[in-house]
Formats: C-alpha cells, structure tokens, sequence
C-alpha cells in the first residue's frame, strides 16, 4: 500500500489543538477494573509525541457498546483515564460533554473525552455532529487502526471536517505493515488463512487467492478443502454446501500457478475433548467416527519447509484446536516456523494472537496486528472508511468537506 496518508510526524503540533481517536475499547473485570491495557499502551507514543510537541490533546475512544445519549456508569472511560494517569505520570482529566465543541484544553496539557460512541450521531457517521466537534481542532489523528473499518463520526466525519487529518504512529505501522505484505510484498508470499469455517472467511480466501503464491488452510476450513478433493473427513467440522466454494479458490490458484497447502497427514479424535482417544491418520484415511482436529507430523514438517521458503508470511487463524494439548502441536509447529523464517510476517485476529502468546513467538513475528475486524476487511480487499479518508485528506489541494459553524446559531442536537 503506498505511503498516501499524512503522518503525525509530518505535521507542525506547536501551540494546535490536537484531536486523537484512539482504541481504548479494553477488557475490564467484573469489578470494573481493566485486566488487559494493551491498548492503552500501544496509544501512548502518539500521545506523548503530541503533548512534547507542545500541543493541546484531546483523546477519546469507544468502550463497549453504550446507548447513544444514555451513557452509564459501566460505559464510562474512567477507568481508562485513570491507568492513562498512571502511565503517563500526570493527571488526565475526564470530559463528560465535549461533543458541541466547547471543552478546553492548554498547550502542554491532555484530556480524555468520554466515550464517543455515547454521542447522538456517532454511528451514523453524522456530518454535523462532526463540524460541532471540529470546532475545537486544529489537527485530526486516527491512531484507532482497530476501528478502521467502521465509519462513524470520529473515524470518518471528523476526519473530513476537520482543517488537517493525519495517521497516528498506531495507524501508520498497522499500514505500512500490511502494505508491506500485501501491496508490494517480498515474493514468495504465503496465507496462511486458519479457523472453523469457510463461510467466515470465503471472502479473504477469494482475495487471496489473486495474491499470493501459496494458500495455506488449516482447521474447518481445511477439512472443507479435503472434501472438495474427495477425501473422508469423518465426522469433522466442514461445510458440504461450501464444497464447490473451495474448489473454485483452488481453481484460481492452480490458474495463477499458486498452490493450495493442504495437510497429508492429521490428528484425529473421536470426540472433542482433551481426553480422547487421539490418533494419527494419513488425510486420505480419516475413519467416519473420527473428527480432524489438527495436523500430523508431516504436514508440520512440509509447512515448515514452505515456509522456510517465503519471503512473506501473513497469518490468520490457527491449525487445530490448540486450546486443548492433544490438538496443539500443528499450531506450536506454524508459530515456530513463522518465527524461524527469513521472511517478513504479519500475524492478526484474536486467536493467531493468543496462539502467538501461548507459544511465546512474539518478539519474532514481524508485526502483529491488533486490527481484528478491520485486519480481516484489510485481508477481504475493501477499502477501510478510516483509511479513505485519511487518503482523500492527503491529496494536494485537499480541504475539510464539512462547514464548521461558528458557536452563534447552535444547531439542533442530532
């Protein structure tokens, strides 16, 4: 993907009112305390960039799923003021009203702006709810690549009525990374594409096979593929009425002169629990009772080989069912020899990240993407509303399309 977006380093931060959307969409207990704040660290160079430069912050982002107009106390980011507090070393005061644009922040100084998401007008992406925001920025960052894909008011509308509209450095590594493995990526490039069902991801699988030289299937899906050559898969998790989808993917590839990686040997079960009765099967001699859970030892093997091979690697999705010990050494074996390839890799969604973690390959994955829904869009092809505009604001001569009224002559709440 090429380098058409602003970035914060390119903008002058001195003295301006700087806007951040960022992700602090975390985990919390049921006590209200947050249990992971991964998030809020990955936000934290963007901020303290913005606050060295002498810039006025204002940061906000979603948490959950709040009624517009009715927010609650369970929907509140007080939370995450307060470990934004601790990690920063200085006071982050919380904003409850801040969507008319009035609120007030110093150069050198941060707040964090309550859920915006408990704003009228948020999802809709309203226009005017943004103009009424913008009336107190000078400068836009999007350093939310997690929320991408969604067009709503700070992701999108703000974005375009705002006078300058950059990439936050959250946003421009997320970019640059896929960019790097799917716009102009280092041949060979390899998919790996993991998870139960095609039906979730026949899209990405679709795209893919346009793109790469080697489609790598594993889990449900892979079983899907395995009967769409006519192999028994028992009593596994597949998609009969997806059978016909699988072939023409790997008719695409097999036209492009990519390869299909499916395994010639698994791990079978005869039934799904981590004291069954496991057995090793050759994936032309799965027995009807029995279901695929994950790949045998030459399959782990081949894959490894392959992707010693890669000059790209991009991972979604796991082997098998690595949550339980019997099903987990395909994915142990996918993660490790991820880690040992010279190629570049990108690893995203929720359980390629737990497999990473539990596997402690972390340090040697390329980059990990904290994406989910909007890594997975990237992988689909579409086009993500953030990115666009943060594109259309880059272009030369671009203005805000949206008019920013003056405080006189309020408009209506949305």
């Amino acid at each position: 993907m090429p380098a058409d977006f602003l970035r914060l380093d390119d903008v002058q931060l001195a003295g301006k009112r700087v806007f951040i959307r960022a992700d602090f969409n975390v985990p919390l207990g049921p006590d209200g305390n947050i249990t992971d704040d991964t998030r809020i660290r990955a936000a934290l160079p963007g901020i303290r960039h913005c606050l060295a430069a002498g810039a006025a912050v204002a940061v906000t982002s979603h948490l959950g799923r709040p009624k517009e107009g009715a927010l609650t106390p369970a929907d509140s980011l007080a939370p995450v003021a307060a470990r934004l507090a601790e990690l920063l070393g200085r006071p982050v005061p919380l904003v409850a009203d801040w969507s008319d644009g009035r609120y007030t922040v110093a150069p050198g100084e941060l707040v964090l702006l309550e859920n915006c998401r408990a704003n009228r007008g948020e999802k809709a992406n309203d226009a005017t709810l943004a103009a009424r925001i913008a009336r107190a920025v000078d400068v836009y960052v999007n350093d939310a690549f997690g929320t991408a894909h969604r067009a709503e008011c700070t992701t999108h509308a703000l974005a375009m009525a705002a006078p300058v509209a950059c990439a936050g450095p959250l946003m421009a590594a997320e970019l640059d990374a896929i960019g790097r493995a799917l716009a102009e990526p280092a041949r060979p490039l390899v998919a790996i594409v993991g998870g139960s069902k095609v039906s979730t991801k026949l899209t990405i699988l679709e795209s893919l096979a346009d793109k790469v030289d080697a489609l790598v299937v594993g889990g449900g899906i892979a079983n899907t593929f395995l009967a769409a050559r006519g192999l028994p898969v028992g009593a596994s998790l597949h998609e009969a009425d997806l059978v016909e989808a699988a072939r023409a993917v790997e008719r695409r590839l097999a036209e492009r002169g990519a390869r299909l990686w499916l395994p010639e040997d698994v791990v079978t079960a005869d039934r799904f629990a981590a004291d069954a009765t496991v057995a090793v099967r050759a994936a032309d001699g799965v027995p009807a009772g029995e279901m695929i859970l994950d790949v045998g030892p030459k399959a782990q093997a081949s894959l490894a080989a392959e992707l010693a091979q890669a000059g790209t690697i991009v991972w979604n999705g796991p082997l098998g069912v690595f949550e339980l010990a019997p099903f987990a050494a395909g994915t142990r074996a996918l993660a490790e020899a991820i880690a040992a390839s010279p190629a570049f890799s990108l690893a995203g969604g929720g359980d390629t990240l737990a497999a990473i973690a539990a596997f402690d390959v972390t340090e040697r994955i390329g980059y990990i993407s904290t994406g989910g829904g909007a890594f997975l869009e990237f992988l689909e092809g579409r086009e993500l509303p953030a990115v666009a505009a943060l594109k259309a604001r880059a272009r030369p001569g671009s203005r805000r399309i949206t008019p920013v009224p003056a405080f006189e002559n309020e408009p209506e709440a949305v």
